[in-house]
């Protein structure tokens, strides 16, 4: 059930629901987002934070004993923790149990009177293949993520048809590789506002959650949040054994979900995918575009990466157009084409900031991973290399919508 709004609202800015999955290798590590948010509470009470967080690192009551893993709801605010709850291990990767996480978080919004609601994705991720590391060590589709979303806010509205405008403002990836085209796109119809994510992978503890300060300061000024987030996921160092001063990221972007513009973004992708398509025949025109896709890097940029990572093919969407828009080998309706779909997908974005020389990577260049990336394979090996494990980055509405497999088959 959810909780009954009651009473008079305690004025806030901003409800921001962390939702920790725990059940994994990331556990100890990223628990320190928790402390985040109880730091960033004492120092801006216009914030209160929903937690769940699904762990093995604390217990409390005697029905679970010391660490099993176990589920824990509550709240944070003025520095103090409240309304705690402690149950066996929720199924974090389960449409369902985020689909109440959100419904919840939006309750404590309208009882609190919060202007925004947030919420925090954090664990493993896998790009366009989804996020939310399950037990068995595959993902959650992304196209279940925006569901479940989706579901908690219409949850929220049919328990609180008073509140039924009230909506999810933004995403927080604290996953690797979430900032996708794919993910936008799922988010946006989801109706979500924003989504800030990191193209690559991220280095736990990753996002901190004193973005929750710089997203409640700027709440008028949709631009200005965005480069204050991107600042303190870029600006912050963590310590780690022998390992001093490393980021949480090489790159990390907030982009702007409004539907039209994710709309224009797919039309204008659509039709290159179609015409490059269209002109496939042409042993000139495959080789031009092959030679542009396979210029540049996928993700996953650091010496241990294996092979079979599916991505390795998630490549910068805007550094792909860009190179087709400017190769004379293509012709002028193509390079038009190219152009209009690194315009539309420049517009989403927000804020970025990116390294040339990523030293955790072992000195990686990002400066061309500005925006969300696209699934492009130019191997046969690199389409679903993990399907037979759950994870595809090619059933999703997104890569349908923009005929993908079109600009696919010529580039592998």
């Amino acid at each position: 059930m959810l909780q009954n709004v009651t009473g008079p609202p305690t004025r806030r800015s901003l409800e921001f629901g962390i939702y920790r999955d725990g059940d994994n290798n990331l556990d100890a590590i990223q628990e320190s987002t928790l402390s985040q948010a109880l730091r960033t509470s004492r120092h801006d009470s216009r914030i209160e934070f929903t937690v769940e967080d699904t762990t093995r690192l604390r217990a409390d009551g005697d029905a679970i004993s010391s660490g099993a893993l176990h589920t824990e709801q509550y709240t944070i605010a003025d520095g103090d923790v409240a309304r705690v709850h402690v149950t066996r291990a929720h199924d974090m990767s389960n449409e369902a149990n985020l689909a109440r996480f959100v419904a919840h978080t939006l309750d404590n919004a309208q009882a609190s009177g919060a202007h925004q609601t947030w919420i925090d994705l954090v664990d493993h991720g896998g790009g366009d293949g989804g996020g939310l590391e399950t037990r068995d060590g595959s993902v959650m589709s992304m196209p279940d993520i925006g569901k479940a979303i989706a579901d908690g806010v219409a949850l929220h509205a049919q328990e609180h048809p008073e509140d039924a405008g009230r909506d999810v403002d933004g995403v927080v990836a604290n996953q690797c590789l979430m900032d996708t085209m794919g993910f936008a796109d799922a988010l946006s119809h989801a109706g979500v506002k924003y989504l800030a994510a990191s193209p690559e992978t991220m280095l736990a503890p990753g996002v901190p959650s004193n973005v929750a300060h710089s997203i409640a300061s700027h709440e008028q000024d949709p631009k200005a949040m965005a480069q204050a987030v991107v600042n303190d996921v870029m600006r912050t160092k963590y310590d780690a054994g022998d390992v001093d001063g490393f980021g949480p990221a090489a790159a990390f972007d907030v982009l702007d979900l409004d539907p039209s513009k994710v709309a224009r973004a797919e039309t204008a992708i659509k039709r290159l995918n179609d015409d490059v398509a269209a002109h496939a025949a042409d042993a000139n025109v495959r080789s031009a575009v092959r030679d542009d896709a396979r210029g540049i890097d996928g993700m996953v940029r650091f010496p241990e990466a294996t092979k079979d990572m599916p991505w390795r093919a998630d490549r910068p969407a805007i550094a792909f157009y860009d190179t087709l828009a400017s190769d004379a080998r293509l012709s002028e309706r193509v390079r038009g084409d190219a152009r209009d779909a690194a315009d539309a997908v420049r517009s989403l974005v927000l804020s970025h900031r990116e390294s040339n020389d990523f030293k955790p990577f072992g000195g990686s260049d990002y400066s061309d991973a500005v925006g969300p990336t696209v699934h492009l394979p130019t191997t046969r090996r690199e389409i679903d290399p993990w399907a037979a494990a759950g994870v595809t980055e090619t059933d999703n509405a997104f890569y349908d919508a923009v005929d993908e497999n079109a600009m696919t088959r010529v580039i592998t």
